[in-house]
């Protein structure tokens, strides 16, 4: 058990924050004053109105680019990291039970409601070895190889990629 632990130790863990630029987290950080207004629960809360009424506000163009940001954090290439987040299958194996493919994003429903986060707010990961997902509710530990490799699919587009090593239910550390 001692040498799993130690092999987890080499992953620097990563927030989703961290994948980030600074710009665009300032963007959404002080969001135009139309989001601002929104009361909580009405049909403009949900995500696709938000965006819409960014995009329609004109003088807001650093919101709306970080909307839909492509931007990386150079310095991740290449780094073995862990990061938690949700999973949102794409490709099953050849037995269909177990997903080889998939999206990591930053909280639950993401991408499956339009739209889906920034790009550099998704993570696309293979995992050879697959595994089987009981429920897409529960998030996750990735261990692996990030890269800052665009991956464009029907469902959303990344900005990030990760060659998996190991997936390990989420416990807060």
């Amino acid at each position: 058990m001692a040498s799993t632990a130690f092999a987890q130790d080499n992953y620097q863990t990563v927030e989703w924050t961290d994948l980030i630029p600074k710009d665009d987290l300032e963007a959404f950080l002080n969001p135009p004053d139309s989001i601002n207004e929104i009361e909580d629960g009405s049909d403009a809360d949900k995500i696709a109105s938000q965006i819409k009424a960014a995009l329609d506000e004109p003088g807001d163009s650093r919101y709306q680019q970080a909307l839909v940001s492509t931007k990386v954090i150079a310095e991740f290439d290449g780094k073995a990291i862990r990061i938690p987040g949700f999973i949102v299958p794409l490709e099953f194996g050849v037995d269909r039970h177990h997903i080889t493919k998939f999206f990591l994003v930053p909280y639950f429903g993401a991408c499956i409601h339009v739209p889906p986060p920034p790009p550099n707010q998704i993570v696309y990961a293979e995992f050879k070895k697959g595994f089987k997902l009981s429920s897409l509710y529960d998030p996750f530990w990735l261990y692996g190889t990030i890269k800052t490799t665009i991956v464009e699919n029907d469902t959303a587009t990344a900005a990030y990629s990760i060659e998996v090593d190991s997936i390990k239910p989420y416990t807060e550390e």
